[in-house]
């Protein structure tokens, strides 16, 4: 690879989520594209986007601007299957439940927040509120007829959407990747960004351990490691320790717990957001939203997993799932990056318009991915897309992002530290 050969794009962070989907989406539009992954292989355990399984899901408690983005998720996910000829997605159905009280944020339980996206019926029908989505509402001795491996009190409220399902995260970045190099582009892993920098022609220069890149456009899309890559960014990108674990299953309920009448579920009580998928082959997986709050960064994050992180899961399966309150057989360490207001970052640079940024993000982007991607390389390519992305851009009105946009224009916006 000529390090002189000026290309059209180069995308950092093309060993995740995001990163692999612009890749892709780059590369398919004939675009000249070459991924950088500063771990040595990818897809990689170091980020965001490994785990065996993510969430997707329609009725949106975060909010219900959200829903068109995961629609078109949704077909582009089933066009990457065809394509591919892996079986990224599965469909199980999913659970939303909270007692009444309980607080998600903005001022709503789970349950709440997730009807907001439908309308309230008993049966099974298509929807009109927000955006006419098919659920139900059951009571909590519903769900255990229909779904014997849950164990919800009374008190609580559940919404049953069944447009819910996982993912895995692995295979969907691995046929991103070997699509996007069937369709040309480059991946060079082991490439980490030293730094970058516009030129005066409007050529952007991307110093690396593997060397020097020269490009008409730029996507910055590398999970944990933005706060280093754009620091103006680092005082709303907040990166955070998150664990999940699996828990063995009584062998004789183990059938209470397949994807066929186990749906993927979203759980808030009185304190605590948890989530949860079919059991694998490792068991029954569970995670605790935020888990235990540790700051950290991308670098420095501690994998090793500790008696307090197995209680804090511990205790959702133990309430809940009791029927899976076995032993741990395996945890994962990944990291959130968050922001403020728990929405994207998903813009053009505010003084490079060839530059992209996309921080996406806060826990519940895997889902987005190939809709990403192609927002991605629309604003690499057009500068606009088509996709209302007006919440997830740097804006004035959000939290923390005055003073992000100042300091952008005060610093020129190159990321000139030596990461």
């Amino acid at each position: 690879m000529s390090a002189a050969r000026v290309l059209d794009c180069v995308v950092v962070g093309a060993g995740g989520a995001m990163g692999s989907a612009a890749l892709f989406h780059l590369a398919k539009r004939g675009v000249q594209v070459l991924g950088l992954e500063a771990q040595p292989s990818a897809p990689h355990s170091y980020g965001s986007s490994h785990g065996l399984s993510r969430i997707i899901r329609l009725s949106y408690f975060e909010h219900p601007s959200y829903v068109p983005l995961v629609r078109e998720a949704y077909r582009l996910w089933r066009g990457l299957e065809q394509e591919s000829g892996e079986r990224l997605l599965t469909m199980t159905g999913c659970i939303n439940t909270s007692p009444p009280d309980a607080d998600c944020g903005p001022g709503t339980s789970c349950f709440q927040g997730a009807l907001r996206s439908g309308k309230s019926s008993s049966k099974l029908l298509p929807c009109s509120q927000e955006h006419g989505l098919a659920h139900e509402v059951l009571t909590s001795s519903e769900v255990e007829q229909r779904f014997p491996g849950y164990h919800l009190p009374p008190s609580f409220q559940t919404m049953y959407e069944p447009e819910g399902g996982f993912l895995v995260p692995e295979r969907c970045i691995q046929a991103h990747l070997h699509l996007a190099q069937r369709h040309g582009a480059e991946l060079l892993c082991g490439a980490k960004v030293l730094g970058w920098q516009v030129g005066a022609q409007g050529l952007v220069r991307v110093q690396t351990t593997r060397g020097e890149f020269i490009a008409r456009r730029l996507v910055l899309a590398a999970g944990g490691w933005m706060p280093q890559l754009v620091p103006q960014l680092r005082p709303i990108l907040t990166v955070e320790r998150q664990v999940v674990g699996w828990f063995q299953l009584v062998p004789e309920q183990r059938q209470h717990f397949t994807p066929q009448v186990f749906p993927v579920f979203l759980l808030h009580d009185e304190t605590r957001y948890f989530y949860g998928f079919p059991a694998d082959e490792h068991g029954f997986k569970v995670g605790l939203y935020h888990h235990l709050r540790q700051v950290t960064t991308a670098d420095s994050v501690d994998r090793s997993v500790s008696s307090a992180d197995e209680e804090a899961l511990r205790q959702c399966v133990r309430r809940y799932f009791p029927e899976a309150d076995g032993r741990l057989t395996r945890a994962a360490v990944c990291t959130f990056t968050n922001t403020p207001d728990l929405d994207f970052i998903l813009d053009r640079h505010p003084l490079h318009g060839q530059v992209v940024l996309a921080s996406c993000c806060s826990g519940h982007g895997f889902k987005f991915a190939p809709v990403i991607g192609s927002i991605l390389a629309d604003l690499a390519m057009e500068g606009a897309t088509p996709h209302d992305i007006s919440p997830h851009r740097l804006s004035r009105q959000r939290p923390g992002q005055a003073a992000v946009l100042d300091a952008f224009a005060r610093g020129g916006g190159d990321a000139a530290a030596r990461l």
